[in-house]
């Protein structure tokens, strides 16, 4: 039996394309498997990171030399700086399940007013969830993958361990890490000693605080601080029962 040039060229584009989606599912197995690998990885650090002091973070790595850090159990720092983070940075910390949607529509409705570039406001428990595992890069994916790992920590942990977690490893300076470096840095005392203003300084300072200083406030920061302190009227102290059903309480502002 005789075959054209033509026949044999055929047969072997038909061979090719044979191979094509086998190779694309080979692929898509591998970066699948991968993924899964990766999460089941995060998961592993979620479980550890439940009970484990949290060592270093991808922000301090970046960062580099010298970290002030000291690591200190929940019942080593004072109500008034707990109560002062979650006035100041998630006033439904005690109400969520991770994700502020509010904040987070309210916050996009004003940047599109104003022309700007839309971004969300994350939540004390995507903020801890940020530090452990991706870092400060802005991106969408990072956003994408910070979900899931959000969901993960309020699923694995409670309020008080997000909360433990979250005044250990936050920036609160330049090169330092966590509220009992802040307050030896800051105050020279222990966290455990810390008073409501200063509490309330430090809480200020965290959207942006290697540019700011709790024993300087400017103008601006003052007020807020003023603010801040007012709306802490009525919401403390925190009784123990408040961590195992934190809807009891509400913050002034978090009942808008």
């Amino acid at each position: 039996m005789r075959f054209s040039v033509v026949d044999l060229q055929l047969a072997k584009f038909k061979e090719m394309r044979g191979k094509r989606p086998t190779a694309w599912k080979h692929w898509t197995e591998v970066f699948l498997r991968v993924l899964l690998l990766l999460f089941q990885s995060a998961l592993f650090f979620v479980i550890l990171y439940r009970v484990a002091p949290v060592p270093i973070t991808p922000l301090m790595l970046m960062r580099g030399l010298p970290i002030e850090k000291d690591w200190v159990p929940f019942d080593q720092i004072n109500k008034n700086m707990v109560i002062a983070v979650i006035t100041a940075e998630d006033p439904k910390f005690n109400r969520h399940l991770g994700f502020d949607f509010e904040a987070i529509q309210e916050s996009i409705e004003k940047s599109i007013s104003k022309g700007r570039k839309p971004k969300g406001r994350s939540t004390i428990s995507q903020q801890t969830t940020k530090n452990i595992f991706f870092g400060t890069q802005r991106s969408w994916i990072r956003k994408g993958l910070e979900v899931p790992m959000t969901v993960c920590v309020e699923t694995f942990w409670t309020k008080k361990r997000i909360m433990e977690v979250y005044l250990n490893i936050i920036e609160m300076g330049d090169h330092i890490y966590g509220i009992e470096a802040a307050s030896q840095h800051y105050f020279k005392k222990p966290a455990v000693k810390l008073n409501k203003s200063e509490a309330v300084s430090i809480a200020v300072c965290l959207p942006n605080p290697r540019q700011r200083n709790p024993t300087k406030l400017d103008t601006k920061l003052l007020k807020m601080k003023a603010t801040i302190m007012r709306w802490m009227i009525g919401f403390e102290p925190v009784p123990d029962w408040w961590w195992t059903n934190p809807t009891k309480i509400k913050t002034k502002n978090s009942a808008k």
